[in-house]
């Protein structure tokens, strides 16, 4: 039985949905096709219709996730100033630091971007260098300062993530949000 293309996309955007989430929680790396297809109810043969490989399949899903995270971390580039205090706080959130599958892509997959292919890594750099120079912007044209926020921000929930007590998880974002403040001009 031959599918439509609306429903083969479909499928494929469903497969992009819950790996995103599976990948972040668990690394993708370490996830098989079968657990990946399994999530939606499919069997892993199936998953070669949707892609060639699963690196096919990260590639895509880690140039959708950037962009996700890219605004998590500032807004948009019409947000208003509120707004991108709001992201900032919600980023540096313990919420975020406890639940990497709803979170950024940057600090759960980190070490799998920067294993893999330069396709992958380019596509990581362009986001991080516009989400660069929107800070730049922000912060009076200081171009340092921008890139530093971004590595605060993502260290910062990389860190609280790797700790096991709440205090020092808290002690962590808690400075890392009164450093920000500083460097935000809203």
């Amino acid at each position: 039985m031959r599918y439509t293309a609306a429903h083969k996309q479909a499928t494929r955007d469903k497969l992009l949905d819950s790996s995103r989430a599976i990948a972040k929680k668990g690394g993708f790396d370490s996830t098989g096709i079968d657990a990946l297809m399994s999530a939606i109810g499919l069997t892993g043969g199936a998953f070669y219709s949707h892609f060639a490989s699963k690196g096919e399949l990260f590639a895509e899903l880690i140039g959708r996730e950037v962009d996700n995270s890219c605004e998590m971390l500032a807004g948009t580039a019409d947000s208003p100033r509120d707004h991108v205090a709001k992201c900032l706080r919600g980023y540096l959130s313990t919420h975020h630091a406890l639940h990497p599958e709803s979170g950024c892509a940057l600090t759960a997959l980190g070490p799998e971007i920067a294993r893999s292919s330069p396709q992958v890594r380019a596509t990581v750099e362009k986001s991080l260098k516009k989400l660069q120079r929107a800070w730049a912007e922000r912060l009076e044209g200081d171009a340092d300062k921008a890139w530093a926020l971004l590595a605060q921000c993502i260290g910062a929930i990389v860190m609280a993530r790797v700790v096991e007590t709440e205090r020092t998880r808290q002690e962590i974002l808690a400075s890392s949000r009164r450093v920000v403040e500083k460097l935000n001009p809203t």
